[in-house]
Order: C-alpha cells, then structure tokens, then sequence
C-alpha cells in the first residue's frame, strides 16, 4: 500500500510539474524598465501607463501566449539602467525586453544588449543618438538585437530650428540643458537647423540631471542679448527652473525641448508652468494632433481606470507614453505575426521587427537599416485650452523625419558623438 502511495505521489507531482510546464510555456514574460526614482519618476510613471495601455489594447496576449510583465525599476542613470536589466534577464529570465526610457541609459543598454543575444532588446523611451547610430569615430556599431520605434532627440527637433529663425524671428539665442546624451542631441538637432537659417548661439549652459539650485546659471541666462533662451529640461528640473526663473524677472521668449513641454510640465502644479504659453518646441507628438487615432489612445489614455499608474495620470498623454505604447504595440504585432516563434535567437521575430510598418497614433513608423525609427514629428506651441490648461498645439507636422536629417553619412558622423559643443554652430556644414 506504501508502494502504491509513493508511486500516486509521484504521479500526482510529475503532473504538477507538466502543468506548472505547461502554464510557463503559455506565458511570455516581458521585462520593462522605467525611470520610477528621482528626477524623472513621472516621465516613468506616464511610460508604464502607455505600457499598460498597449497590453490591454492586444487583450494581453501577443503571439498566442499571455503577456507577463516584471518591471525594473530605474532613476535615468545608466548603472541603474544596467542592474534593472540583469536583474530581469539573468534572474527574471523574461523573453524580451522593453528598455530603457532615458538617453544615457540607452547608450548602456545598447552595450548590454550585445551581451545577451537570445534576448530582442525594445527601446522604451530613450533619445540619445548613438543609441542605434554608434560612434563611427571609436568604432562602435549598432547592436544587431536592439530596436527602437521612436524617433531620437535630433530628429524631435526637425522642423523647430527653421521655425524659429524663419517664423519667430528669433535670430540670436542662448541654450541650457541638463549635461547628458539625451539632450546633447536634442542641442545637436537644434543646432544644426537653426544655424543653418542663419541663427547664432551665444551661450551653451549644461547643468547636471536633477540640479535644484539654479542660481548660479540663470544670472549667466540674463546677462546674454538673446531673442530666446532654448531649454533642454525635463521632470522636477524643468518645473525647479521655471520657478527661479520667474522669480529672479526673466520673461525672455523661451524654446522648449521635447519633454519640457509635454504634459510631465503642462500639468505640474502651481503656477510655474504658464510661463511656457507660446513657447515653440518640437517632439514626436502634439497634445492636440486632431488625427483620428491620436484621439483615440487620448481617449483610452483619459478613460482608463483610476488605479495603478493611472491613478496620478495626467489630463492626457505625454511623449513617454506614446514612446512606450509603441514600442510595446509594434512587439506584440511582430510576434503575433511569427506566432509567438521565438526559436532561433528570435530569427523570425527579428525579421518581422525589421519590416515593421507602425500606423501609430502619432503617425507612420517604419525602421531604418539601424533598426531606428523613421517617423513623424510635430513643431508645436504652447497654448490653454478650453478647460485652461497647457496643452501643445500643432503649429507644422515634418513626415518621415530620418535619422541623418538629410545629410550624407560622411558629414553627418562628424556631428557624432553629439556634446557640449558638438555640432558647432556653422550655416554651411559640407
């Protein structure tokens, strides 16, 4: 009788096992990271919304297999980036990846990912140009299992340059931003445009991510003959410098960089905010694009439960949550496609990755032989709306913006990598 127990126990747990099998092969299991800590915790926040968004918007099932999310927690570094990511793919062990959301933990996450090859790599959010460019002058090269489905920070800025020295008039300016990849290349897309219009830049400030004092740079912003100061901030730093701005008298024309003037600004609290109405800026999105499908994910967006991560949300979407629903909707889409096949180092996945062909809700997606983004971008204004609230108005929309802005290859790797004062301001650059 003791036989046959044993031999019942047995057979009871070799079934567990095969159901337990079972169920873990009916999942597919997606690392996501998002900056959750310090400055840009709410450009996280409104990623994972968009995240979030995506997965319900596919049932939350992509390929056949549902969809299981582990998310890693980052604060815009790219150490944290890094320990996020190992965590989730050595430890975790999830099939894919959707990282990071910030510019210089996308340079890391490039390297990291040349590491793990079984694993297909998702840009979140992030906007540094060598992300999927490289650095041709160290020799570095794209990584073959890293894609990214949003436009970089030069390209964000195609369309603002020439709207501003052509239509604003703004003919001499000064700039500061927070000193890191990201915005060396919203600077760079800036640069390029505007000086070739014939615009000069007199001052390039940088401050370090998540400075709180700015006493000492805006005296330095307000001594300068400018027409315009560009600002190439983000999250807590931008709303920090709007308040001391204020407060010390600066009232110049102000340009804004893509995540200035997205709702992670436009809906902070107090009053710092409105002194970005009629601000210029330009990005991968515009608060009021009237297309169809950009109403409806604001719709989807406004409309969600109040739980979660949207139980802060914002009145609409940000930049970050677009990037992310993205970037999580052409994934789903692709493995749909193969079925879920993700044999081979996703072989099959991969191939349809490369000829994604996104009709996404701020405009068509498709990717370059880079696996970047070729997409559209809008120039914008800040305005209130109906409700009194800052919102981004659509003042000209730039179709399949590439990467190269329209350079050849060999002037272009000049500019890269991007810096402090690469590119220079120059009005011819052949």
């Amino acid at each position: 009788m003791r036989k046959g127990l044993l031999l019942a126990t047995a057979a009871g747990f070799a079934a567990l096992v095969a159901t337990g099998s079972a169920n873990a092969a009916d999942k597919l299991k997606v690392g996501v990271t998002a900056t959750l800590e310090g400055t840009y915790t709410v450009l996280g926040e409104d990623g994972m919304r968009g995240y979030e968004l995506a997965v319900e918007a596919h049932g939350g099932k992509a390929g056949g297999k549902e969809i299981e999310t582990v998310v890693g927690s980052t604060d815009a570094s790219p150490d944290s980036a890094i320990r996020a990511a190992k965590k989730l793919v050595e430890q975790d062990k999830v099939d894919m990846m959707i990282s990071p959301l910030s510019g210089a933990e996308g340079i890391a996450i490039r390297d990291y990912s040349k590491t793990q090859p079984q694993i297909t790599f998702m840009n979140a959010g992030s906007g540094a140009l060598e992300t999927t460019y490289g650095d041709p002058s160290a020799g570095i090269k794209p990584s073959p299992n890293f894609y990214r489905t949003n436009l970089d920070g030069a390209q964000w800025h195609a369309g603002l340059g020439d709207y501003a020295y052509n239509v604003k008039h703004y003919k001499k300016i000064a700039t500061i931003g927070e000193d890191y990849a990201f915005v060396y290349t919203q600077v760079m897309g800036l640069v390029l445009e505007y000086c070739k219009a014939g615009g000069q830049i007199t001052k390039r400030l940088w401050v370090p991510l998540g400075t709180k004092d700015f006493a000492s740079y805006i005296p330095q912003l307000l001594s300068e003959d400018v027409d315009a100061i560009y600002l190439g901030l983000g999250g807590a730093d931008a709303v920090n410098f709007l308040n001391q701005y204020q407060q010390a008298g600066g009232h110049a024309h102000l340009i804004g960089g893509s995540i200035m003037v997205d709702q992670t600004v436009l809906s902070s609290k107090g009053k710092a905010k409105d002194a970005l109405i009629g601000t210029i800026a330009a990005s991968g999105m515009a608060d009021n694009d009237p297309s169809p499908k950009w109403q409806a994910f604001v719709k989807a967006y406004q409309q969600h439960a109040k739980t979660g991560y949207f139980k802060n949300a914002f009145a609409s979407p940000s930049l970050l949550a677009i990037n992310y629903y993205n970037s999580a909707d052409a994934m789903f889409k692709a493995l749909d496609q193969v079925k879920g096949d993700l044999s081979n180092n996703n072989k099959a996945f991969r191939e349809a990755l490369n000829k994604t062909s996104l009709d996404a809700p701020n405009g068509h997606i498709t990717l370059d032989e880079n696996r970047q983004a070729i997409g559209t971008n809008f120039v914008t204004e800040v305005v209130k709306d109906d409700k009194g609230g800052l919102v981004s108005k659509v003042v000209k929309e730039i179709p399949n913006v590439q990467e190269r802005l329209g350079f050849s290859k060999a002037v272009f790797d000049k500019f890269v990598p991007p810096g402090r004062e690469n590119p220079p301001c120059k009005k011819n650059y052949e």
